[in-house]
């Protein structure tokens, strides 16, 4: 038998495992249990508009404010690392070593809980969400950004100085802008992290008007006899935010790899 022949025969094998499968699952799976369980789509009409005015759209407000906090926390943090100045790099290296290690969660409680108690501060629910994920985000893409301005050709860098022009400025407009092009693909799956960990601010206990859509999934299982439907819809919320974005960050790495080459 030939290597095409045995490729054919291994892949009709496993085709016809795989319908086997499916086939078994489709007569043994309770359909009716199921569709109240999971499809029952008639009980949470509660749930609208306000899953989609409220709880997507403070989703998406405590994705892009914790975004911006941490792209800007990430690139000061990126250039502190790469300093020439050793404190410098001992506090960026501190930070990021930090919030790496520690869960988003106790940060969040930290932030949400800890500091009002301590210091008798009261937070709005999006400033907490704000620096709580935009700390934790900073760290992360502190490193993305500085793997992306040490991936700059230096010779850039010397070309530039050798003309005249001052650090800073061969900083704002060669490194940066190559460096900001190199790691698009992983910003993008940032945002895509960001957006899954604004469900943590549950934890902090949320007036109506500040649900995220998570809670809005969480509550529907009691409230509503609709089992798991609640939390079906909340995740294709999700998904709606979330593959948009990871078809971006495909297109952006495509489009790198083909610059690359």
């Amino acid at each position: 038998m030939t290597n095409r022949r045995k490729r054919q025969l291994s892949l009709g094998l496993q085709a016809g495992l795989f319908v086997l499968v499916i086939v078994v699952l489709l007569v043994i799976m309770d359909w009716e249990t199921l569709g109240h369980s999971v499809f029952n789509f008639a009980e949470i009409g509660p749930l609208f508009p306000d899953i989609i005015l409220v709880g997507l759209g403070n989703t998406l407000l405590y994705t892009a404010s914790s975004f911006v906090v941490g792209l800007l926390g990430g690139m000061l943090l990126a250039l502190m690392r790469l300093s020439s100045f050793p404190p410098y790099r001992w506090l960026a290296t501190g930070y990021i070593e930090l919030f790496r290690g520690l869960p988003a969660l106790l940060v969040f409680i930290a932030f949400g809980y800890g500091v009002p108690f301590a210091f008798g501060i009261q937070w709005p629910i999006p400033l907490v969400v704000m620096v709580s994920l935009g700390m934790v985000s900073s760290a992360y893409i502190a490193e993305t950004l500085r793997a992306g301005l040490q991936a700059v050709p230096k010779g850039q860098v010397e070309a530039a100085r050798s003309l005249g022009m001052p650090a800073w400025r061969a900083m704002v407009t060669i490194v940066l802008p190559q460096a900001f092009r190199l790691v698009l693909p992983p910003l993008t799956n940032e945002i895509i992290l960001l957006t899954k960990d604004s469900s943590l601010v549950y934890v902090l206990g949320l007036a109506a008007f500040e649900y995220e859509l998570t809670k809005f999934g969480r509550d529907g299982i009691t409230a509503l006899d609709a089992g798991l439907t609640p939390v079906l819809v909340a995740g294709v919320m999700y998904l709606i935010i979330t593959v948009p974005l990871s078809l971006l960050a495909r297109r952006f790495e495509s489009r790198t790899n083909r610059t690359r080459v």
